[in-house]
């Protein structure tokens, strides 16, 4: 099939996908490794996993707008809070970094206080931080729907439209599109996307993407990418992307043909795989050909992950002291630790192997403990592939007390939602 390119706002995206927020794990170092597969660079090939220039954090990326293509995709930067921001919190800072070659540079924004957002992403804008914003209301985490915010607030449709169009407005001078994330709603029985999705569509979002699943089916089951058609037959001005239960090329493929959405959003189903944005050019492109790496090029791309890592942490973000080689590579080790089993999915590697990986503290120990490994092992097929991360049962939502009796805010309420913009994962 001809998967049409994806515009948002100013932005041609040649590729139409989109790398999901998600905390602990999209930092700047990830997303260059997506990038690299994407734009057909393997790190095996010479002088990858050398820590110079951009992977040595150099330049941040600050300031610069480059033209306004994204030929392999859009790569999410983690979520950050907009208070956080506007405290110029240090890790917060170190979250939105950019290489000097990403573009757009694209930032994820949660909130609950409309003039708080608005005011944080026009700090934004203005110190020449990014070239998209997108803003969450896909959190399921119940440390932030008891407070109202997340998957919980497109209930109150008065606070959703004002959280949306005050980030719109402050973005407007700058020419840089606003994109809104969500769910379907917090369960079956209080859906709020279509609603949601006209309202973010009014407001003068530049694309919607939907989660399909409710926050109460967390990461439950399967995604139900009829509603991403219906929100596509209901949002009709402004690009909708499909989210959920993406793990193959194939399944964005199929995604966009079953439901007409124009563009998917990819969060799982990379995790230790991101190489998957190669197989996404691919077959977005109509092209057969899909990545299907040995042990040895995994264990390529894993070293590469951690170099980049090492000038993630080394990077000066210019609120507080950039962390000294020794300390960076101790950090990249420690980050590296919960990708170590979404890499070697299905490959035959001993769990006292694993088990080592997952403690080394230097790339020497790393180099060390896999240097006995088969690297012409072959790639394994069906047991690396399918779904990865989180997953388990679905939940009852934890919500303010009376939040579900009004579409609007009321009473304490709005006290409640002044609490609600704590650190958390995307959704």
């Amino acid at each position: 099939m001809d998967v049409v390119p994806l515009r948002i706002g100013p932005i041609d995206v040649a590729t139409p996908v989109v790398l999901a927020p998600m905390a602990g794990i999209t930092n700047r170092a990830f997303r260059r490794l997506c990038r690299e597969w994407a734009l057909g660079g393997h790190p095996a090939a010479p002088g990858a996993g050398q820590c110079t220039g951009a992977d040595a954090g150099q330049d941040p990326g600050r300031g610069r707008r480059p033209g306004l293509a994204a030929d392999a995709g859009v790569f999410v930067s983690e979520m950050v809070t907009s208070r956080a921001l506007l405290e110029r919190n240090e890790e917060s800072l170190r979250l939105i970094t950019h290489d000097p070659d990403e573009h757009p540079r694209s930032v994820q924004l949660y909130g609950v206080d409309p003039d708080i957002v608005g005011s944080a992403v026009r700090m934004l804008l203005a110190e020449g931080r990014a070239d998209h914003v997108d803003l969450n209301f896909g959190c399921p985490v119940p440390k932030v729907t008891r407070k109202g915010g997340g998957s919980a607030l497109p209930w109150k449709s008065g606070l959703f439209a004002r959280v949306v169009g005050s980030a719109v407005r402050a973005a407007e001078p700058h020419g840089v599109p606003v994109t809104v994330k969500m769910r379907k709603g917090i369960d079956a029985d209080h859906l709020t996307y279509l609603d949601a999705g006209r309202i973010a569509e009014a407001e003068g979002a530049a694309a919607v993407a939907l989660h399909a699943r409710t926050a109460a089916d967390y990461y439950s089951g399967t995604a139900d990418w009829s509603a991403v058609a219906r929100l596509k037959e209901v949002v009709t001005t402004v690009p909708v992307l499909g989210n959920g239960d993406v793990w193959s090329a194939d399944d964005a493929v199929r995604m966009v043909a079953e439901t007409g959405c124009d563009g998917v959003v990819v969060g799982r189903g990379c995790l230790g795989r991101p190489w998957l944005f190669a197989d996404l050019v691919a077959g977005m492109a109509g092209r057969p050909e899909r990545v299907r790496p040995s042990l040895g090029e995994v264990l390529a791309t894993m070293r590469r992950h951690v170099v980049l890592l090492v000038g993630y942490y080394a990077t000066d973000v210019g609120a507080g002291e950039a962390a000294g080689p020794a300390l960076a590579e101790q950090r990249a080790c420690r980050d590296i630790r919960k990708h170590v089993a979404w890499y070697l999915k299905g490959y035959v590697v001993g769990h006292e192997v694993r088990a080592r990986l997952a403690l080394v503290s230097s790339l020497a120990e790393f180099d060390e403990v896999v240097a006995g490994l088969d690297v012409a092992q072959p790639y394994p097929g069906s047991p690396a592939e399918g779904q990865r991360g989180r997953g388990g049962a679905s939940r009852r939502v934890t919500l303010p007390d009376g939040w579900l009796d009004s579409r609007e805010i009321e009473g304490s309420q709005a006290v409640d939602l002044a609490y609600a913009e704590l650190p958390a994962s995307g959704g």
